[in-house]
């Protein structure tokens, strides 16, 4: 068997898939993840599939090794790529062998896959409700976002006592809701800064979060001190493109939880050997998956095989999944888990013609500043 061709398929807000072919007449779908650079991925994509005609898709650690170790300027866009073509192989070697992929990447090691779900509101009492209404159809994690409010121009200017006051009071109450039964975790988006961050960690330790979500950028020393400082498990590393990036995360800090994303770390093939790593030096994963169903399965395939899964991120808010629309086959999800699918590859099918369904619409980010004109993370 050999490959024939890479066909990028962009669709959605964010969505940027693809479909490798072959003289078999076989396919395997992948998702690449640099959304905000889906157009430049696509190029890249059409670039690789230069180097890959001809090749055996069966030999996944070689085409890995091949893309990844011969590039001569890694970043992002060029890894998602190598992502995205990855899963796609993983995808298409499964159904080769009519298997689903964690049969190839170990076995079964449980049979349902437990997810936390995000409550959105804009303010406290709303988070409440809504986390409390997901705690009613199952949901026994969910995860809420610290916000950054905006003035009238869009800015951000909230001070450091204030945002300790509103996001003590939404974790408060937050907690109040839902009790001890349910596991809450915290999202920053990357919008503290170290000393913001250990303070507001110490701030909501009380409240036993589950974990607390890339607090600031990525920055190694500063990140070392905040896991030091803060008794709030941090998981960090979705931002991540390789496993070296990892392999120092967790040399060199007590991380307890990383976050690696199978659509631009290196695909299910970097998945697991990232996850190997982590297993032997007792850290737990919690795949980031803020993306379609492609990247959703991928992260299913890989928690089914690990030992030292945590829960995975499920793009479910307020009680709305956008995958359901999507996916020929939605998944199923019971009392806060998500049943293993066991089709063959990926074990799932995009809805026919997804480019057409849902027309490709670009998601670019922006531009965020603070109210004196500079700029802070995201």
């Amino acid at each position: 068997m050999k490959i024939t061709g890479i066909e990028p398929v962009l669709a959605g807000k964010r969505y940027l898939f693809l479909k490798v072919t072959t003289d078999e007449g076989l396919i395997g779908w992948g998702e690449c993840g640099a959304w905000g650079y889906q157009e430049a991925t696509a190029q890249v994509l059409k670039q690789m599939e230069q180097l890959l005609i001809g090749m055996d898709p069966l030999r996944t650690e070689f085409i890995w090794n091949a893309l990844t170790r011969n590039l001569h300027f890694r970043g992002s866009i060029t890894q998602a790529a190598v992502s995205g073509i990855d899963i796609a192989l993983w995808d298409l070697k499964g159904k080769y062998f009519e298997v689903p992929c964690y049969q190839l990447l170990g076995g079964m090691l449980r049979e349902k896959i437990r997810i936390y779900v995000s409550a959105k509101g804009k303010n406290g009492d709303e988070l409440a409700t809504a986390a409390l209404s997901l705690k009613e159809q199952g949901f026994t994690a969910i995860r809420f976002s610290i916000g950054h409010p905006q003035d009238e121009n869009g800015r951000c200017g909230e001070n450091f006592s204030a945002l300790v006051a509103r996001v003590e009071s939404a974790m408060r109450k937050v907690r109040e809701a839902v009790g001890p039964e349910v596991d809450v975790a915290l999202e920053c988006h990357r919008g503290l800064r170290p000393a913001e961050a250990i303070e507001l960690g110490r701030a909501l330790a009380k409240y036993n979060p589950y974990f607390y979500e890339d607090p600031i950028p990525d920055n190694l020393e500063a990140m070392t001190t905040i896991i030091r400082n803060c008794t709030v498990p941090v998981a960090t590393g979705e931002r991540f493109i390789h496993p070296s990036e990892f392999d120092s995360l967790m040399s060199h800090t007590d991380v307890r939880y990383i976050r690696p994303d199978m659509c631009v770390a290196g695909g299910l093939t970097a998945g697991k050997k990232i996850a190997a790593e982590a297993e032997v030096k007792g850290i737990y994963v919690i795949p980031h998956n803020p993306l379609g169903p492609i990247s959703t399965a991928a992260c299913l395939q890989l928690d089914a095989c690990i030992p030292n899964f945590e829960i995975q991120e499920y793009p479910l808010t307020n009680g709305v999944c956008r995958l359901d629309c999507e996916m020929k086959t939605p998944f199923q999800v019971e009392n806060g888990y998500i049943l293993l699918p066991d089709a063959p590859g990926l074990g799932i099918e995009l809805v026919d013609d997804i480019a057409d369904v849902f027309p490709f619409q670009g998601e670019h980010g922006g531009i965020h500043l603070h109210e004196d004109g500079s700029i802070v993370d995201r």
